[in-house]
């Protein structure tokens, strides 16, 4: 079993596009998990909104007054890391400033052609305020939010539904899956009636209907998405069990006297996992797309937080409004992403020798 699982490994390396694509979703992973630390904007879901200065082009930049939280040594750096930060610095965007003795003088950031009133503040209050350029790299939004911010945190969303769906699909699909397959008669065929009337509701409406039904959010989108996935992973795994159970070892297990249980769980499953990592991939990607169109018709993930569905519902009307990046990025990302699963479930499928 460790040679062949050698052999397949070696001849999954040996794939170059399946090899970029294992690395550009670990890249993606990494992303995810270090969303906060990476974005400019590390506040929570990349949400903090500057008016003045929305809908700027990519490479956009300005200083920006900023005067630190005094509450934000009351989070500890492990939910910053993870969740972004609950207690923001306050940043105003300003066109200039002077300092006067004790008094910091600003004028801000106001739209073309309108000169802002000059403002002032005390420069040697606790704590103390500073001036910081920033530049925006892939513009701001309709509400003065950093893209390259939001696009960052955004993945999260779209990467780890694909983990959640995938994880509720094998549990539900590999029990129903190896029931039905190894005893066959009245339970395979109630099993498979569950799955032909399931299989036989489009996909996105099922889990249009879970989601009413649980609630909008992104944790009942994730649930919903594996409730839908599980017939395709039941189908391939009553099909490989049903091949298997015919095998002379699964007969010497019988003989020996082994319970079903044993034999389903130790003898048969570990042997038909090949073709269900192959179809978990196919999953992976499916799960994306599927939130992705969730998010866009206001299903998903809610505001303020952060999605690439989200993203592409809210600036698809800037595609005609001489914008187009502010939709394109996101719709490529989802893109490359589904992409790169789908190349590696089919570098798997090589690999494995998996018959399509």
């Amino acid at each position: 079993m460790q040679g062949l699982t050698a052999l397949a490994f070696q001849k999954f390396k040996q794939n170059y596009l399946g090899m970029a694509s294992v690395f550009f979703i670990l890249f993606i992973g990494f992303v995810s998990i270090f969303a906060y630390v990476l974005a400019p904007d590390s506040t929570r879901y990349a949400n903090q909104m500057h008016l003045s200065i929305h809908s700027k082009p990519p490479g956009f930049d300005v200083q920006m007054l900023i005067q630190s939280n005094p509450k934000k040594g009351n989070q500890n750096q492990l939910e910053k890391i993870l969740f972004g930060s609950k207690f923001p610095d306050d940043q105003q965007p300003i066109s200039s400033y002077r300092v006067e003795g004790e008094n910091l003088i600003y004028t801000p950031y106001e739209a073309k052609h309108i000169e802002g009133l000059e403002q002032t503040i005390n420069y040697l209050q606790n704590p103390k305020p500073y001036v910081e350029h920033k530049t925006f790299y892939l513009g701001t939004d309709n509400y003065g939010r950093d893209v390259l911010s939001r696009l960052l945190v955004g993945a999260r969303i779209s990467f780890f539904i694909g983990f959640v769906a995938v994880f509720i699909s094998l549990i539900i699909g590999l029990f129903f899956g190896s029931i039905s397959g190894y005893f066959g008669g009245k339970i395979d065929r109630v099993i498979m009636f569950l799955i032909n009337v399931t299989w036989s509701i489009p996909t996105l409406l099922l889990v249009i209907a879970i989601t009413l039904a649980l609630g909008k959010g992104y944790w009942q989108v994730f649930i919903a998405v594996g409730l839908t996935m599980w017939v395709e992973v039941a189908r391939v795994v009553r099909g490989e069990v049903m091949r298997v159970k015919e095998q002379q070892y699964i007969t010497a297990a019988r003989a020996l006297g082994y319970t079903d249980f044993r034999i389903i769980f130790k003898h048969i499953l570990p042997n038909i996992m090949a073709p269900v990592i192959v179809i978990s991939a196919a999953n992976f990607a499916a799960a994306i797309l599927i939130e992705s169109g969730l998010s866009f018709l206001g299903i998903g993930a809610q505001p303020p937080m952060a999605s690439w569905g989200a993203m592409i519902k809210t600036h698809y009307n800037a595609i005609v409004l001489g914008q187009p990046y502010l939709a394109i990025i996101p719709g490529l990302c989802i893109m490359s992403l589904v992409m790169a699963f789908m190349l590696m479930g089919n570098t798997l499928r090589e690999a494995l020798d998996v018959k399509a």
